[in-house]
């Protein structure tokens, strides 16, 4: 039985899309046609409806198109990994926005009682910015885990270099953490498929990876290469660590991670 195909216009009314957003996603190489006539007119088939079905979804959920790539590609692995993501950050944006909704509902009694009472309108707003400032580690971590990161921290990193970190994090907020934690499920999900398909460190696959890897190390260290051998050296002494006496479960294995040590390694010399 012959499956039914669609020229593009037809295939833009059947998925509610218009044509440019169809063009657009095959330019980007997130939705193709699965053919094209002679003339070169795309064909699209109930298997390309149902991929852009789930795009679709994606990208209401909020997730940005190279999210929406990696999440098809990977499975529903990573899906499930980055919808939690997702979720917290949502959750973090309403609680955000239920905090300034307060502090304008502190400021409109104010208002209405004193019009010129600027002193504590300010105080207001500044109270309901040290609540919204507040440690957010505390919601994640233990006071002892907490501890423990600090102590690694100190043994690891020289006091310069704990000073020059802590002031790159002055403005790191929960939120560029969620997203943080979203991009390295990502490339370990994708490390284990690597892997798991049996691939070399030097498989084109692996080294697109280890530049996706080594960029991500970059933006915390910000290329200063004495930060980045105190962070590899933190990292050996983790998993030289029983688990029980761990801050935080590494996220990969030392079977991966020897992996990944020789792609990069491949990648710095490329």
């Amino acid at each position: 039985m012959n499956q039914h195909v669609y020229q593009t216009s037809q295939f833009a009314q059947k998925a509610a899309v218009s044509v440019r957003t169809l063009r657009f996603y095959d330019k980007v190489g997130l939705l193709s046609p699965s053919s094209h006539t002679e003339a070169g007119y795309r064909l699209y088939t109930e298997a390309d409806f149902f991929r852009l079905q789930r795009i679709l979804a994606l990208k209401f959920l909020g997730f940005s198109l190279g999210e929406i790539k990696q999440c098809l590609s990977i499975g529903p692995t990573v899906l499930l990994e980055s919808l939690a993501m997702q979720k917290a950050m949502m959750q973090e944006k309403k609680e955000q926005l239920d905090t300034i909704i307060q502090a304008i509902d502190e400021t409109e009694k104010l208002l209405q009682t004193n019009t010129d009472d600027w002193e504590a309108i300010v105080r207001v707003i500044q109270v309901m910015q040290t609540e919204q400032n507040n440690d957010w580690r505390k919601k994640y971590f233990t006071e002892e885990q907490l501890q423990q990161m600090e102590d690694l921290s100190k043994k690891h990193y020289s006091e310069e270099q704990r000073q020059q970190i802590a002031e790159w994090g002055k403005d790191y907020t929960e939120e560029d953490q969620q997203v943080a934690t979203q991009q390295w499920a990502t490339l370990i999900a994708e490390l284990r498929r690597i892997i798991a398909d049996g691939q070399d460190p030097a498989s084109p696959e692996a080294q697109a990876l280890a530049e996706q890897w080594y960029n991500l190390v970059q933006q915390f260290t910000h290329g200063d290469e004495g930060i980045l051998n105190s962070l590899a050296n933190m990292y050996k002494d983790l998993h030289t660590m029983p688990a029980e006496q761990r801050p935080f479960t590494m996220p990969y294995n030392q079977e991966e991670s020897a992996f990944m040590c020789k792609a990069l390694a491949m990648y710095k010399k490329s």
